[in-house]
């Protein structure tokens, strides 16, 4: 389903793919749009970003990846709740990208932006994300993903945030099973509990911020296969922080 567009074209388009779905988040910002309208232009987002990746050969896979697409979306929206942890986790995920997919000099651009956002984000916040950053950073690394040259390459830059991605996933999950509304904002996730338990929001970040490097480092200069033993490690140790450092998750 790649729609007759060369890899590098692609990747210097992604942001003004994602720029529309970054005027909806404005909006709901300012406005408090209705949850069905963010998730169709979503929706939409996804659908374009899956139509113009060269893994797309099935209409399942199409699907799985719109979905995939969604809750990356999502998972960003959802995580940005400390002060620099998004900004730079995603920073450190697109320059690792960037430097996989050999991505052109727009690429890293966008990287310098986001750094300098990072600057006024980071301990004591000046300037916030909203839901206008942190959709369009979700969509745009969705986008980055799906341009990956094979399966397991994507799979490979997807594992870099498993840190981001793996604590959105499991508090989704443990509020599915305890009954509460997963879309009515909450201080659920194991970031804003070990926040609550005392760590400061520069802490919290630091702590994602160098998981997420050293996902970044094994990405480039090692394999898969070590990639994913590192992404089990940093779950067990998410398990522990959850079980002895942070807040108990209410059920």
């Amino acid at each position: 389903m790649f729609l007759f567009a060369t890899h590098s074209t692609v990747l210097n388009w992604l942001p003004l793919i994602a720029l529309p779905l970054a005027a909806v988040g404005l909006a709901d910002d300012l406005f408090d749009l209705p949850p069905p309208l963010r998730l169709f232009a979503q929706l939409l987002t996804s659908v374009v970003l899956v139509l113009l990746s060269p893994l797309t050969n099935s209409l399942y896979l199409a699907t799985f990846f719109v979905l995939c697409s969604m809750s990356c979306i999502n998972f960003t929206n959802f995580m940005d709740g400390a002060d620099g942890l998004i900004a730079s986790c995603f920073s450190v995920a697109f320059i690792a990208a960037a430097i996989k997919l050999n991505a052109s000099f727009p690429s890293w651009i966008l990287i310098g932006s986001l750094l300098g956002f990072l600057f006024w984000n980071w301990g004591h916040a000046k300037v916030f994300m909203g839901d206008v950053g942190s959709t369009f950073l979700g969509a745009l690394f969705a986008g980055y993903v799906l341009q990956a040259t094979s399966l397991s390459e994507s799979l490979g830059l997807l594992l870099v945030l498993f840190p981001v991605f793996a604590d959105a996933f499991v508090t989704l999950i443990r509020r599915l099973l305890a009954g509460q509304p997963v879309f009515r904002a909450h201080r659920q996730h194991l970031f804003q509990r070990l926040n609550d338990a005392g760590w400061s929001h520069r802490r919290v970040a630091t702590v994602y911020l160098l998981s997420t490097s050293l996902l970044a480092l094994t990405i480039m200069y090692a394999n898969l296969h070590l990639l994913i033993i590192f992404s089990l490690t940093q779950l067990f140790l998410g398990l522990w922080l959850d079980r002895y450092v942070a807040n108990p998750f209410a059920s």
